[in-house]
């Protein structure tokens, strides 16, 4: 039921220097602002996610990419990391992650709104706390969404703070937020709490409530995975426990223009030094040496946004 896509390792920049400790499981995560239901090249990711398995321990930690962070492509030019994918697809979404960040990753899993819509309705909806504020911009967004999926909503009301039970449309919605303070570093806190609760609701499901997800979601799911590799991974995976989760860069700067480029960006404040941070927090590295094709590209980045 699955899209599987064949990708090529060789175009992937997995760099040769590269070399993170055995026993991790590397997987990055794309959500896709698609509303034709494709999955495919042409949509840009507005979630970018590395998801880290540790197999000896069983925690996962979870690193989003801010979709707006300047960051180098495959062709050498510097764009928002959310049109890597749209660009080049997988491959070259996965491609600038390791490019830039000195990962491994060979493996990703695409959804789009309907995806997580559909699951979130079949694990029986979510239980999240929202702001006032958090209200009233979910209603906004549950408009489009539904839209969007053809799938139904209850608009809150009145628009108060609280702790609602959200169905799909809404806790999509929910994830979608960022007109509040914070702007896209919230709004990607959002996503990985939603995750998160996610996760709880379906680890204590049972099997009838585990096949529903799988026929309704797995249709809408584009993967590198095989089906032998996800089979191998599902027998373990209610072992594994969500652990820590952050946001990259973990120093972002929003400078109020740089030359040459137009529109609004996230800037590390030192790429390498960012990249330092991500291996410390992903693999518990603490004297992880950047590349030398990471230190030119924060280099760079230095020198085209005056950010150190």
């Amino acid at each position: 039921k699955i899209e599987t896509t064949k990708i090529d390792t060789d175009k992937l920049n997995i760099s040769s220097e590269v070399e993170h400790e055995e026993g991790y499981t590397n997987i990055a995560l794309f959500g896709l602002d698609s509303r034709e239901n494709s999955l495919g090249k042409g949509n840009r990711s507005d979630t970018i996610m590395i998801a880290s398995l540790n197999n000896e321990t069983k925690e996962v930690k979870l690193v989003s990419i801010y979709r707006d962070t300047l960051l180098q492509l495959d062709d050498g030019s510097y764009n928002k990391a959310n049109s890597a994918y749209s660009f080049y697809g997988p491959e070259g979404a996965i491609s600038m992650i390791n490019k830039n960040l000195d990962m491994n990753i060979e493996k990703y899993v695409t959804v789009n709104f309907n995806a997580l819509v559909d699951v979130i309705d079949a694990v029986g909806g979510l239980d999240i706390e929202m702001t006032e504020e958090e209200v009233v911009h979910m209603n906004n967004y549950c408009v489009e969404t539904s839209e969007v999926t053809g799938k139904s909503y209850t608009k809150i009301e009145p628009e108060v703070a609280g702790t609602y039970h959200l169905n799909g449309v809404q806790a999509v919605s929910y994830s979608r937020i960022r007109y509040t303070a914070g702007g896209d570093f919230e709004r990607t806190s959002r996503q990985r709490l939603v995750i998160e609760k996610l996760v709880e609701k379906a680890k204590s499901a049972d099997l009838g409530t585990i096949n529903k997800v799988i026929d309704a979601v797995f249709p809408e799911i584009s993967t590198s995975f095989s089906s032998t590799e996800i089979i191998g991974l599902a027998a373990d995976v209610f072992n594994y426990e969500l652990g820590e989760n952050s946001g990259f860069p973990f120093t972002p700067e929003t400078p109020e223009s740089i030359p040459g480029y137009s529109g609004s960006y996230v800037v590390a404040a030192g790429l390498a030094d960012n990249v330092r941070q991500a291996h410390e927090f992903l693999f518990g590295d603490e004297d992880y040496e950047p590349t030398e094709v990471v230190q030119g590209i924060s280099d760079e980045l230095s020198e085209m946004t005056g950010i150190y």
